[in-house]
């Protein structure tokens, strides 16, 4: 069928149902549904067989509805109506939840339903859980509805009643913090992780505060900042403490869009003296206090954990995670996991760090190179088995870091974005070698060009992915540990190695790595220093969500 999505934005969630209904044999094109522009002239444009809202914050209009089957994805379970549905789950602390797949009528959320999931709601943020659960759920209703949709045979089933809550409003989201316990806190905290943040006074200033992390130690006056951590500010709650990773000025009247940064570098001049808190050694996967960067070791298998925020990665946190990733490599491995976590890999360099810069342009060029030091450890890496675990998506330069590796493992419901086009960049951790030596030329220049997302399924049919994990997100991190011991304990890793460093010398030998480094780096360079190249408006409108004018031409054609 050709399948016309309807959305807001091209999110995640509309990146995986865009990835896998095109796996599953459908003609998919997008249609954004943006302020001034007919929806309606647009959809008669397409003249689709079905529409798909994977992620809208405003209503169909009736002469679309009328005119076309239009399934909407509701994260809530059947009955749940508003547009606050998962962030009132998380806030309430529901450890059950669903997705809905509605047919579009007069009446917000109230149609026929299609199909509906249920899913766990385990206590990770709202950004983390729709980018897991929520999109695990969210797709197999897709699928089912669509497959119901295409039979011609079924009925959706009216629903009995609901429930219609309001948006959760800031005044519903604010902390007390002389009152409120840290179990209260992490629920506000991670009900608005990613959008639209809680807002907050502090240090003379009003902040939105985005995510929140435990601390077992810690203890202070109610309010009080207690340390740095990597960026992150440790703030005590009424019995305990949180770690704030990211702040948000407020926007001021008339004033441009704000956006998130490491919450010390939001505070500057304003943040008083406090200790920088290293977090502890016991820094497993099952440490409680809170850490982006972390190793543990289970036989001969190590683990370097990393989890930032939007997995955007600056040059401070390339450089820490260089340093942490030397360090283990000097550890008796014979398999090093990069990654493992449950949501993001990486999504390459800082674009809100690079826009707050004094100099763009020279934190760009700071950034690139910070990340390319990074990759080139790893491609040097030839006395152990390197393998990336992909728990979340990974986009520009995060997905290239991952090829970096001698394997690429990744959760069956990874979305892959292995391009740079959409910046304006060519792009750089040298991709020009390790893309094509993946899939092979043509190939490589087909998905740098198209930028279109990839499921981990499609990835590991073109040769990017090795293994696709099918488990729950929960799960990946134990999955992944499983496994790599016994990749570690198999006789043949060893022969392996011993090839690493020969196959590496061979591609020295053909074309060395820094020749790669250097054309990629020209490249960028010439456009960071140009004041006038796309780069520089596309990362600011990036980085405070400014709307586009219209659909994106690689976006509007069926695929």
């Amino acid at each position: 069928m050709y399948v016309l999505l309807v959305a807001s934005a091209f999110n995640s969630l509309t990146q995986r149902v865009h990835a896998e209904l095109r796996d599953h044999g459908h003609r998919v094109a997008v249609e954004l549904a943006l302020p001034g522009a007919s929806l309606a002239d647009a959809v008669r444009g397409h003249r689709p067989d079905l529409v798909v809202a994977p992620m809208l914050r405003t209503a169909i209009p009736e002469e679309v509805w009328a005119a076309h089957t239009c399934l909407v994805v509701h994260p809530g379970p059947v009955g749940d109506r508003g547009p606050s549905s998962l962030d009132r789950a998380v806030r309430d602390g529901e450890t059950r939840w669903g997705v809905t797949v509605l047919q579009a009528n007069a009446e917000m959320d109230a149609g026929d339903v299609w199909a509906s999931v249920a899913c766990p709601l385990p206590p990770v943020g709202k950004s983390d859980l729709y980018r897991g659960e929520i999109a695990d759920a969210a797709l197999e209703a897709v699928l089912l509805a669509v497959e119901r949709f295409a039979s011609g045979t079924y009925t959706p089933q009216p629903q009995a009643d609901g429930r219609a809550r309001p948006l959760l409003r800031q005044e519903e989201r604010r902390i007390d913090w002389e009152r409120d316990r840290t179990e209260d806190v992490l629920r506000t905290l991670r009900a608005a992780d990613s959008q639209p943040g809680v807002r907050d006074e502090l240090l003379g200033g009003q902040w939105f505060l985005h995510g929140g992390h435990r601390e077992e130690r810690l203890r202070g006056r109610p309010g009080e900042l207690l340390a740095t951590r990597d960026g992150a500010v440790c703030r005590a709650t009424a019995d305990g403490a949180v770690w704030i990773p990211e702040l948000r000025a407020r926007r001021l009247p008339g004033g441009p869009a704000t956006f998130k940064l490491p919450a010390a570098q939001a505070l500057a001049d304003r943040l008083p003296p406090l200790p920088e808190v290293p977090a502890p050694p016991e820094s497993g996967p099952h440490r409680r206090t809170w850490s982006d960067i972390g190793y543990h070791e289970e036989g001969q298998a190590g683990f370097l954990t990393f989890s930032f925020p939007g997995g955007a990665m600056s040059t401070a946190h390339c450089r820490r995670l260089l340093d942490a990733y030397r360090t283990a490599r000097t550890r008796p491995t014979t398999v090093l996991v990069l990654g493992g976590g449950r949501d993001f890999f990486s999504n390459g360099i800082h674009l809100g760090v690079i826009e707050a810069a004094a100099d763009p342009a020279e934190e760009s060029w700071a950034n690139i190179n910070a990340m390319n030091d990074l990759v080139e450890a790893v491609l040097t890496t030839t006395d152990r088995l390197v393998v990336s675990a992909l728990g979340g998506n990974a986009a520009a330069g995060g997905a290239m870091l991952a090829l970096a590796a001698d394997e690429v493992w990744c959760r069956s419901g990874v979305v892959l974005n292995p391009h740079y086009r959409l910046m304006g960049l060519h792009g750089s951790e040298y991709w020009t070698y390790t893309l094509p030596r993946r899939v092979g030329p043509a190939l490589a220049d087909r998905l740098t060009t198209e930028a279109l997302p990839l499921s981990a399924a499609a990835a590991q049919g073109l040769g990017l992915v090795d293994r696709t994990l099918p488990c729950p997100p929960g799960d990946f991190t134990r999955e992944t540990e499983r496994l790599a011991a016994r990749l570690a304990a198999l006789p043949a890793t060893a022969s392996r190695i011993a090839g690493k460093k020969a196959a590496r010398e061979r591609d020295e030998a053909l074309r060395p790595l820094a020749a790669h480094r250097e054309a990629e780096l020209d490249l960028m360079g010439r456009t960071f220093r140009d004041p006038h190249a796309p780069y520089h408006a596309l990362r600011r409108a990036f980085v405070r969500k400014e709307r586009p004018a219209g659909t994106p031409p690689h976006l509007g054609g069926p695929g």
